[in-house]
Protein backbone atom coordinates (compact mmCIF):
# COMPACT_ATOMS: atom_id res chain seq x y z
CA UNK A 1 0.00 0.00 0.00
CA UNK A 2 3.23 2.09 0.83
CA UNK A 3 6.81 1.97 -0.19
CA UNK A 4 9.81 3.77 -0.24
CA UNK A 5 10.27 4.32 -4.01
CA UNK A 6 6.55 6.08 -4.42
CA UNK A 7 6.92 8.42 -1.58
CA UNK A 8 10.24 9.61 -3.10
CA UNK A 9 8.49 9.96 -6.16
CA UNK A 10 5.98 12.16 -4.68
CA UNK A 11 7.91 14.01 -2.83
CA UNK A 12 10.55 15.00 -5.69
CA UNK A 13 7.67 15.99 -8.00
CA UNK A 14 6.28 18.55 -5.37
CA UNK A 15 9.96 20.73 -4.47
CA UNK A 16 10.14 23.86 -6.80
CA UNK A 17 13.64 24.29 -8.54
CA UNK A 18 14.35 27.83 -7.22
CA UNK A 19 14.15 26.56 -3.63
CA UNK A 20 17.23 24.64 -4.57
CA UNK A 21 18.82 27.28 -6.26
CA UNK A 22 18.41 25.42 -9.72
CA UNK A 23 17.74 27.53 -12.57
CA UNK A 24 14.29 26.53 -14.87
CA UNK A 25 13.34 27.89 -18.62
CA UNK A 26 9.94 27.15 -20.52
CA UNK A 27 11.74 24.52 -21.97
CA UNK A 28 11.85 22.20 -18.43
CA UNK A 29 9.04 19.71 -18.69
CA UNK A 30 9.61 18.08 -15.60
CA UNK A 31 7.44 18.61 -12.33
CA UNK A 32 9.69 19.58 -9.30
CA UNK A 33 12.94 18.27 -9.58
CA UNK A 34 14.40 15.82 -11.32
CA UNK A 35 16.39 12.43 -10.28
CA UNK A 36 19.98 13.61 -10.58
CA UNK A 37 19.11 16.79 -9.22
CA UNK A 38 17.91 15.14 -6.05
CA UNK A 39 21.15 12.68 -6.33
CA UNK A 40 23.55 15.89 -6.50
CA UNK A 41 21.87 18.01 -4.03
CA UNK A 42 22.31 14.83 -1.85
CA UNK A 43 25.69 14.19 -1.88
CA UNK A 44 24.51 10.47 -3.42
CA UNK A 45 25.09 9.12 -7.15
CA UNK A 46 22.79 9.10 -9.66
CA UNK A 47 22.53 5.36 -9.98
CA UNK A 48 21.69 4.88 -6.28
CA UNK A 49 18.66 7.13 -6.44
CA UNK A 50 17.63 6.05 -9.00
CA UNK A 51 17.87 2.29 -7.53
CA UNK A 52 15.66 4.00 -4.61
CA UNK A 53 12.86 5.36 -6.50
CA UNK A 54 13.01 1.62 -8.14
CA UNK A 55 12.86 0.14 -5.05
CA UNK A 56 16.14 -1.65 -6.08
CA UNK A 57 18.42 0.03 -3.71
CA UNK A 58 19.93 -2.05 -0.59
CA UNK A 59 18.75 -0.19 3.11
CA UNK A 60 19.22 3.33 2.85
CA UNK A 61 22.17 4.55 5.40
CA UNK A 62 20.68 7.58 8.32
CA UNK A 63 23.12 9.88 6.88
CA UNK A 64 21.24 9.66 2.97
CA UNK A 65 17.61 9.72 4.54
CA UNK A 66 18.72 13.17 6.57
CA UNK A 67 20.37 14.48 2.96
CA UNK A 68 16.86 13.13 1.02
CA UNK A 69 14.56 14.88 3.60
CA UNK A 70 16.18 18.42 3.77
CA UNK A 71 16.49 18.36 0.10
CA UNK A 72 12.94 17.46 -0.39
CA UNK A 73 12.07 19.84 2.40
CA UNK A 74 10.14 16.73 4.70
CA UNK A 75 8.63 18.11 7.66
CA UNK A 76 8.98 16.30 10.93
CA UNK A 77 5.79 13.84 10.13
CA UNK A 78 7.00 13.04 6.51
CA UNK A 79 10.67 12.71 7.93
CA UNK A 80 9.68 9.95 10.64
CA UNK A 81 7.56 8.34 7.74
CA UNK A 82 10.50 8.54 5.65
CA UNK A 83 12.62 6.31 8.08
CA UNK A 84 10.05 3.83 8.70
CA UNK A 85 9.23 2.95 4.97
CA UNK A 86 13.31 2.53 4.64
CA UNK A 87 12.80 -0.39 7.50
CA UNK A 88 10.08 -2.00 6.04
CA UNK A 89 12.01 -4.70 4.49
CA UNK A 90 13.60 -5.80 7.07
CA UNK A 91 11.41 -5.83 9.98
CA UNK A 92 7.26 -5.90 9.38
CA UNK A 93 5.15 -4.24 11.69
CA UNK A 94 2.67 -5.86 13.09
CA UNK A 95 -0.89 -4.76 13.20
CA UNK A 96 -1.94 -3.13 16.52
CA UNK A 97 -5.20 -4.81 17.86
CA UNK A 98 -6.64 -5.74 21.10
CA UNK A 99 -9.50 -5.55 23.83
CA UNK A 100 -10.07 -1.99 25.22
CA UNK A 101 -9.52 -2.21 28.94
CA UNK A 102 -12.05 -1.63 30.88
CA UNK A 103 -10.04 1.11 33.16
CA UNK A 104 -10.17 3.26 29.62
CA UNK A 105 -14.05 2.54 29.39
CA UNK A 106 -14.61 4.08 32.52
CA UNK A 107 -12.47 7.25 31.65
CA UNK A 108 -14.79 7.53 28.87
CA UNK A 109 -17.98 7.13 30.19
CA UNK A 110 -16.80 9.85 32.59
CA UNK A 111 -16.66 12.35 30.14
CA UNK A 112 -20.33 13.79 30.18
CA UNK A 113 -19.94 17.51 28.76
CA UNK A 114 -18.16 16.65 25.52
CA UNK A 115 -18.57 13.95 22.61
CA UNK A 116 -15.52 11.42 23.53
CA UNK A 117 -14.65 8.11 21.62
CA UNK A 118 -11.81 5.61 21.17
CA UNK A 119 -10.62 5.18 18.08
CA UNK A 120 -8.12 2.80 15.97
CA UNK A 121 -5.29 3.35 13.36
CA UNK A 122 -8.08 2.05 10.12
CA UNK A 123 -10.40 4.88 11.59
CA UNK A 124 -13.03 2.61 13.24
CA UNK A 125 -14.73 3.79 16.11
CA UNK A 126 -14.68 1.10 18.68
CA UNK A 127 -16.33 2.91 21.66
CA UNK A 128 -17.87 6.04 22.44
CA UNK A 129 -19.52 8.16 25.66
CA UNK A 130 -23.14 9.52 25.34
CA UNK A 131 -22.81 12.63 23.75
CA UNK A 132 -20.38 11.27 20.93
CA UNK A 133 -23.55 9.07 19.67
CA UNK A 134 -25.86 12.12 19.68
CA UNK A 135 -23.08 14.00 17.82
CA UNK A 136 -22.82 10.96 14.77
CA UNK A 137 -26.76 10.43 15.43
CA UNK A 138 -26.24 6.52 14.80
CA UNK A 139 -24.76 3.63 16.70
CA UNK A 140 -21.10 4.12 17.12
CA UNK A 141 -19.91 0.43 16.66
CA UNK A 142 -19.13 0.33 12.76
CA UNK A 143 -18.62 3.70 11.93
CA UNK A 144 -15.38 4.10 10.42
CA UNK A 145 -14.53 7.71 10.14
CA UNK A 146 -13.25 7.83 6.55
CA UNK A 147 -16.10 5.49 5.03
CA UNK A 148 -18.67 8.09 7.24
CA UNK A 149 -16.40 11.41 5.23
CA UNK A 150 -16.36 10.02 1.74
CA UNK A 151 -18.84 7.71 1.36
CA UNK A 152 -21.95 8.47 3.14
CA UNK A 153 -21.88 12.04 4.33
CA UNK A 154 -20.03 13.91 1.74
CA UNK A 155 -19.27 17.56 1.27
CA UNK A 156 -22.85 19.16 2.57
CA UNK A 157 -22.85 17.06 5.14
CA UNK A 158 -21.75 16.44 9.25
CA UNK A 159 -18.59 17.72 8.43
CA UNK A 160 -18.30 21.53 7.87
CA UNK A 161 -14.92 21.43 7.20
CA UNK A 162 -15.36 18.47 4.60
CA UNK A 163 -12.17 19.70 2.28
CA UNK A 164 -9.55 19.80 5.38
CA UNK A 165 -11.00 16.77 6.98
CA UNK A 166 -10.55 14.77 3.63
CA UNK A 167 -6.65 15.78 3.38
CA UNK A 168 -6.56 14.67 7.23
CA UNK A 169 -7.84 11.45 6.87
CA UNK A 170 -6.13 10.33 3.24
CA UNK A 171 -2.67 11.90 5.67
CA UNK A 172 -3.86 9.58 8.57
CA UNK A 173 -4.38 6.21 6.46
CA UNK A 174 -0.88 6.92 4.46
CA UNK A 175 0.51 7.35 7.71
CA UNK A 176 -1.16 4.13 9.37
CA UNK A 177 -0.51 1.97 6.09
CA UNK A 178 3.33 3.29 6.03
CA UNK A 179 3.42 1.52 9.89
CA UNK A 180 1.56 -1.21 9.79
CA UNK A 181 2.08 -2.23 5.75
CA UNK A 182 0.40 -6.16 6.71
CA UNK A 183 -2.36 -5.29 8.26
CA UNK A 184 -5.06 -7.06 6.27
CA UNK A 185 -7.64 -4.29 7.39
CA UNK A 186 -6.15 -1.70 5.63
CA UNK A 187 -6.12 -2.56 2.23
CA UNK A 188 -9.79 -3.32 1.67
CA UNK A 189 -10.88 0.15 3.28
CA UNK A 190 -8.22 2.09 1.16
CA UNK A 191 -9.62 -0.31 -1.85
CA UNK A 192 -13.28 0.53 -0.51
CA UNK A 193 -12.95 4.20 -0.79
CA UNK A 194 -10.47 4.42 -4.13
CA UNK A 195 -13.70 2.53 -5.64
CA UNK A 196 -16.17 4.99 -4.33
CA UNK A 197 -14.62 8.24 -3.88
CA UNK A 198 -12.83 10.30 -6.56
CA UNK A 199 -11.55 12.66 -4.24
CA UNK A 200 -10.02 9.87 -2.15
CA UNK A 201 -8.35 8.85 -5.30
CA UNK A 202 -6.68 11.74 -6.34
CA UNK A 203 -5.91 12.80 -2.03
CA UNK A 204 -4.38 9.28 -2.05
CA UNK A 205 -1.96 9.56 -4.98
CA UNK A 206 -0.83 12.42 -3.41
CA UNK A 207 0.94 10.37 -1.00
CA UNK A 208 0.86 12.91 1.65
CA UNK A 209 1.26 12.14 5.22
CA UNK A 210 -0.44 13.83 8.18
CA UNK A 211 -0.73 13.17 12.57
CA UNK A 212 -3.96 13.59 14.26
CA UNK A 213 -2.87 15.65 17.35
CA UNK A 214 -4.88 18.44 17.75
CA UNK A 215 -7.35 20.89 16.16
CA UNK A 216 -10.32 22.49 15.27
CA UNK A 217 -13.08 20.38 14.12
CA UNK A 218 -16.53 21.95 13.11
CA UNK A 219 -19.11 20.28 12.20
CA UNK A 220 -23.43 20.89 10.53
CA UNK A 221 -25.36 19.27 13.09
CA UNK A 222 -28.85 18.84 11.48
CA UNK A 223 -30.78 19.29 14.73
CA UNK A 224 -28.30 21.89 16.88
CA UNK A 225 -26.83 23.71 13.77
CA UNK A 226 -23.31 24.68 13.68
CA UNK A 227 -20.53 23.16 16.38
CA UNK A 228 -17.16 24.71 16.28
CA UNK A 229 -15.32 22.25 18.16
CA UNK A 230 -11.78 21.57 19.18
CA UNK A 231 -10.38 18.37 19.09
CA UNK A 232 -7.88 16.52 21.38
CA UNK A 233 -5.65 13.09 20.60
CA UNK A 234 -4.83 11.33 23.64
CA UNK A 235 -2.67 8.12 21.98
CA UNK A 236 -3.20 4.65 24.78
CA UNK A 237 -0.45 3.46 26.48
CA UNK A 238 1.54 0.41 24.64
CA UNK A 239 1.04 -0.79 21.26
CA UNK A 240 -2.45 -1.10 20.60
CA UNK A 241 -2.56 1.66 17.98
CA UNK A 242 -6.22 3.33 19.53
CA UNK A 243 -6.59 6.85 20.51
CA UNK A 244 -8.81 8.56 22.77
CA UNK A 245 -10.94 11.29 21.39
CA UNK A 246 -12.42 14.38 22.78
CA UNK A 247 -14.68 16.93 21.04
CA UNK A 248 -14.58 20.59 23.27
CA UNK A 249 -16.17 23.28 22.95
CA UNK A 250 -15.13 26.72 24.42
CA UNK A 251 -16.78 28.09 27.59
CA UNK A 252 -19.58 31.02 26.77
CA UNK A 253 -19.74 30.12 23.20
CA UNK A 254 -22.52 29.10 20.91
CA UNK A 255 -21.05 25.14 20.52
CA UNK A 256 -21.03 25.37 23.85
CA UNK A 257 -24.86 25.99 24.21
CA UNK A 258 -25.29 23.50 21.39
CA UNK A 259 -23.30 20.64 22.75
CA UNK A 260 -26.02 21.28 25.96
CA UNK A 261 -28.93 21.50 23.81
CA UNK A 262 -27.92 18.31 22.01
CA UNK A 263 -27.51 16.35 25.25
CA UNK A 264 -30.89 17.64 26.60
CA UNK A 265 -32.35 16.49 23.11
CA UNK A 266 -31.08 13.47 23.59
CA UNK A 267 -32.18 12.86 27.55
CA UNK A 268 -36.10 14.22 26.19
CA UNK A 269 -36.36 11.17 23.61
CA UNK A 270 -33.31 9.98 21.59
CA UNK A 271 -31.62 9.12 25.09
CA UNK A 272 -32.56 5.51 25.11
CA UNK A 273 -31.76 4.46 21.83
CA UNK A 274 -28.14 6.38 22.18
CA UNK A 275 -27.56 4.53 25.75
CA UNK A 276 -28.49 1.26 24.38
CA UNK A 277 -25.44 1.93 21.29
CA UNK A 278 -23.41 3.16 24.18
CA UNK A 279 -24.07 -0.39 26.02
CA UNK A 280 -23.17 -1.70 22.52
CA UNK A 281 -20.06 -0.05 22.60
CA UNK A 282 -18.98 -1.52 25.56
CA UNK A 283 -19.69 -4.64 24.46
CA UNK A 284 -18.00 -4.33 21.26
CA UNK A 285 -14.96 -2.81 22.67
CA UNK A 286 -14.72 -5.62 24.47
CA UNK A 287 -15.64 -8.43 22.04
CA UNK A 288 -12.02 -9.21 21.05
CA UNK A 289 -13.14 -10.75 17.59
CA UNK A 290 -14.78 -7.10 16.73
CA UNK A 291 -11.88 -5.27 18.01
CA UNK A 292 -9.42 -6.72 16.47
CA UNK A 293 -11.39 -6.85 12.72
Amino acid sequence: MDDLAGFLRTRRARVDPATAAIPTDSRRRVAGLRREEVAHLSGVSVDYYVRLEQGRATQPSEQVLDALARVLGLDETEREHLYRLSRQRRRRAKAPGGRIRPEVLRVLELVVGAPALIMDHRLDVLAGNRLAGLLFGRPLPGLNIARHLFLEEGEHGLYADWEQCTLDVVGHLRLSAGKYPEDPGLAPLIGELAMGSERFRRLWARADVRARTHGRKAYRHPLVGPLDLHQENFALPGESGMELLVLSAAPGTPAEDGLRLLAGLGADGAGSAHDADGAEARTAANDPERVQG
